[in-house]
């Protein structure tokens, strides 16, 4: 198995920071935004973003959601082991500004059925991805992001890994063969 650092800890917090005033930025009505966090590892991005957006104006408290696609996915009837998560939305969607956030962007399926999953919740103006890594050679689906950490070159059999603190002891991103 060979590693090969694409973000470390440095990087990775500069990059998340670029992220949220991106969102700054684009987003002045505060008010009409809300932040959804793909479970499980988009919800630490998404709690990151947060804080740093809180950060930059402590006035910044768009709505935060967790959101589980485990029964939206096309291959949940294919994988006995899917493992489900919890949804906390304790909010409408309906005529927001969504964005949805998930550390990697790989194929596209897992951003088409959290697209699936949203609606549950209201029809939004508008849905927005950010992404932390962007796969962007490798897609099955006609999905990208709005905003985007660092696009990389990989292989297929090549893996994207996002280690975060609050999980993996670390903040890095590495790619393995």
């Amino acid at each position: 198995m060979v590693e090969k650092l694409i973000l470390d800890e440095k990087r990775l917090a500069l990059t998340l920071k670029r992220l949220a005033q991106q969102i700054v930025e684009q987003h002045r009505d505060i008010n009409q935004l809300v932040l959804v966090g793909i479970q499980p590892r988009g919800v630490w991005m998404a709690n990151r973003i947060m804080q740093l957006m809180q950060e930059e104006n402590a006035s910044y408290k768009p709505a935060l959601g967790k959101l589980d696609i485990s029964f939206y996915r096309d291959d949940v009837r294919q994988d006995a082991n899917i493992k489900s998560y919890t949804t906390e939305m304790q909010f409408s969607i309906a005529n927001k500004k969504v964005i949805l956030i998930d550390d990697v962007l790989y194929t596209g399926r897992t951003i088409r059925a959290a697209l699936d999953a949203l609606l549950a919740f209201g029809r939004p103006a508008k849905v927005e991805l950010m992404v932390l890594i962007d796969r962007k050679f490798s897609r099955d689906l006609p999905i990208h992001a709005d905003y985007v950490g660092q696009a990389v070159d990989t292989f297929n059999q090549q893996k994207v890994k996002v280690k975060w603190k609050e999980k993996d002891g670390i903040d890095a991103v590495i790619a393995v063969e």
